[in-house]
């Protein structure tokens, strides 16, 4: 069924709905270089995040290159959890700045030192160079906080390609694929998670035009980030796709304690309702909230739906407090 948007929203998207046309319009395609800058553009609606008590970037170093994190501190005299912040953007775009106001409104509900981390994108660096980044930071995240208090227990957490990374990361460290370097995750968070590549789900076409992220926009993120040339069609690219899918993994009892929040809007909305379900079927704990009158990527348009963006904020901390001692 076709998501029915909130009021809040209908003067933007009708202006985005505008926009998009015209562009569709000079039959020019997608390019990493526009959309980067059309996501950036939304910054101006994020609105400020709360002041911490430590911000600070740092970075990972490996073999070939540095991996850039910026760490959110908001009580530096506590004892704190720490939660992994992964942002979105398809894979393509999105960044620690644009994601500051969020990782910040993240510290504070969670009461968690944040880290945000700097993954490299597609299409410069198509999968599983991302991946690997983030599971580089899940292995090695204690290296970067030698100067602050923080307790074992770790968070991770994601919108839309961010949930991706985080629902890959519980996948590849979970009992199915547990290895050496397997790294325990207590909770997962995920605000409107990308868990399906194969892109079957109604609400890809239900969805799929005049709510802000598009199916065609959605495919082309795909074909870069795998770097095929049309997402399904190709044998070897199917199975490739198949087996980087989240929700086509296996689940297990043992993945972590998770929330999905999921948006009425969005196209990836089926997928996070059926991550969910997948969960609670193997007797994982799991909550699921859905906003209905939300698009895709709504937590970046504060300054036009500041209510929903709060109430999924105090989600976000209840689920915490209520699961501390998983």
């Amino acid at each position: 069924m076709r998501g029915i948007v909130s009021p809040k929203l209908v003067p933007f998207l009708e202006q985005a709905n505008t926009a998009i046309a015209a562009f569709k319009a000079t039959g020019k395609g997608f390019s990493a270089e526009l959309v980067r800058q059309g996501l950036d553009n939304l910054s101006a609606l994020i609105g400020a995040g709360p002041n911490m008590s430590i911000v600070k970037d740092d970075f990972l170093t490996t073999s070939s290159h540095n991996i850039p994190v910026r760490i959110y501190n908001p009580a530096a005299n506590d004892v704190l959890p720490v939660l992994l912040h992964f942002h979105g953007g398809g894979h393509m775009c999105g960044s620690v700045d644009l994601y500051d106001p969020i990782s910040r409104k993240l510290a504070l509900a969670t009461h968690a030192i944040v880290i945000c981390v700097d993954y490299r994108l597609a299409p410069e660096h198509p999968y599983p160079a991302g991946l690997d980044d983030c599971q580089e930071v899940l292995e090695r995240y204690k290296s970067l906080l030698t100067e602050m208090k923080y307790s074992d227990e770790l968070y991770i957490a994601g919108d839309s390609a961010g949930g991706a990374i985080c629902t890959s990361l519980v996948m590849n460290n979970s009992s199915n694929e547990k290895t050496s370097s397997s790294v325990k995750i207590d909770k997962q968070i995920l605000v409107y998670p990308s868990v399906d590549y194969t892109m079957v789900s109604a609400s890809i076409d239900e969805n799929g035009q005049g709510f802000l992220l598009e199916k065609d926009k959605v495919q082309w993120y795909f074909e870069q980030y795998f770097q095929m040339g049309s997402v399904g069609q190709d044998k070897i690219a199917q199975a490739k796709i198949v087996k980087a899918s989240p929700l086509l993994g296996k689940f297990s009892a043992d993945m972590p304690t998770t929330l999905v929040i999921t948006a009425g809007c969005d196209p990836l909305r089926d997928e996070g309702i059926a991550y969910a379900k997948s969960l609670a079927e193997v007797g994982v704990s799991v909550e699921h909230y859905s906003f209905d009158g939300m698009t895709h990527a709504y937590m970046l348009l504060n300054d036009l739906v500041s209510e929903e963006c709060q109430q999924t904020y105090q989600l976000i901390g209840q689920f915490v407090k209520i699961h501390s001692s998983d």
